[in-house]
């Protein structure tokens, strides 16, 4: 959760979804089996099984990931599950097929799914400022509440100063439960980045107001709110707002391990309190569910064509993300070298990292490895390029499924 041009001076959790550096971990050989559902010999040389298979190899054995995992979805809505690596260092143990991983700053899609239905009932209105929904709350050097709208929240277009830059090394919150308001406070203790609508920079304090915004018009838990209006709608079984304090993956899952410093050695950190990711990253998904999730999204089925147009309209992040790459309204928007866009978000939290990418003919594919490694930025990521490479083997993406200006 955070923003790229911080990345150098930050050593500490962050779940956000642009450039990350590799950690080194020994794993032998016979740990780097691949599995996966295999296509029909005919289809082989038009799907993209081969390229995911080659990808997770590489991300297991070159950059030393302990595992990666991915689901495709096909225009026809079938699904295809691949592992690569071991899923527990110690043991050795099989990476289970569509395993629970912790699915950071994808989130931040689900916070803005459900505000933008809220605009759809009536309840909301993007360009309101949010002192209309919390009065008084937004208020700090540079920061007024009664300049910044909902829409840049929802688009980090805020200036608002992300909290995650202060809260320092991770182990000394990894076992902490921390409100929102507290984490609030801490950003609003800081001077604005630059003046509403003049920048973008990402934010992850702009999504602790998105979910306070739902929980104050909606008069009920965010977490209640997401289950109801996205999980539970579209059929999510394998994904969950974890409860107030729950530091436990609850389904067959691969252990997430994050560096005890800075190039030292990966250190378990599987269960952690996810409190302090929140509405921008606290959820629990799997590969499949979060195709399943983007595809249904893109489709319509989450959002009326109105508010699924707005969440569309996006502006340049490349600056902070990577070369192309636009952000709507908890959506990213990213160039495929084969022509076209890809949507989607992707999330890195302590232990995981997740990339994911949705066409809009209805493929999909998502990526999560088991280590979200101290910031490199040098580092090719390697999870991201996959999604091109998968999308673009043996398929023809339309050219006019591009960006909103």
């Amino acid at each position: 959760m955070t923003d790229p041009a911080h990345q150098v001076r930050r050593s500490r959790a962050s779940s956000w979804c642009g450039r990350r550096g590799i950690a080194t971990v020994t794993v032998t050989a016979a740990a780097l089996a691949l599995s996966g559902t295999l296509p029909t010999p005919a289809a082989q040389a038009r799907d993209s099984g081969e390229a995911v298979r080659q990808g997770l190899h590489r991300l297991v054995e070159e950059d030393r990931f302990p595992a990666a995992l991915a689901a495709t979805t096909g225009r026809d809505g079938r699904t295809r599950n691949y592992t690569a690596g071991v899923a527990d260092l110690t043991t050795g143990a099989r990476v289970p097929v569509d395993g629970q991983v912790r699915a950071g700053s994808n989130t931040k899609a689900f916070t803005a799914t459900v505000v933008l239905q809220l605009v759809g009932e009536g309840n909301v209105a993007l360009d309101a400022p949010i002192e209309r929904y919390l009065p008084g709350l937004v208020r700090g050097e540079g920061i007024d509440g009664r300049r910044i709208t909902v829409r840049q929240l929802l688009q980090h277009t805020s200036g608002l100063p992300d909290y995650l830059d202060f809260m320092g090394d991770f182990s000394t919150y990894r076992h902490t439960y921390l409100q929102p308001r507290a984490l609030l406070d801490l950003a609003l203790a800081h001077k604005a980045l630059f003046a509403p609508g003049t920048r973008w920079s990402y934010s992850n304090t702009n999504y602790l107001l998105a979910g306070l915004l739902i929980e104050r018009v909606t008069g009920r838990p965010l977490a209640e709110q997401i289950t109801r209006r996205v999980i539970d709608r579209i059929g999510l079984r394998h994904t969950a707002f974890p409860g107030v304090g729950d530091e436990h993956i609850r389904e067959a899952h691969p252990e997430g391990y994050f560096p005890s410093k800075p190039g030292g050695p990966l250190t378990d950190v599987t269960e952690l309190d996810p409190g302090w990711a929140w509405a921008a990253g606290q959820l629990l998904s799997t590969p499949s569910d979060l195709n399943r999730f983007f595809t249904a999204l893109l489709g319509g089925r989450l959002l009326r064509p109105a508010q699924l147009a707005e969440m569309r309209r996006t502006v340049p992040a490349e600056s902070g993300l990577w070369p192309g790459a636009r952000y709507g309204l908890g959506l990213i928007s990213t160039p495929l070298s084969c022509g076209g866009v890809m949507w989607g978000h992707g999330g890195d939290i302590p232990g995981y990292r997740t990339r994911t990418g949705v066409t809009a003919d209805g493929r999909g594919v998502t990526v999560a490895v088991t280590a979200d490694p101290t910031p490199t930025p040098k580092t090719p990521d390697h999870a991201r390029s996959l999604l091109d490479t998968t999308l673009c083997t043996g398929a023809r993406i339309p050219r006019q499924a591009r960006p909103a200006p």
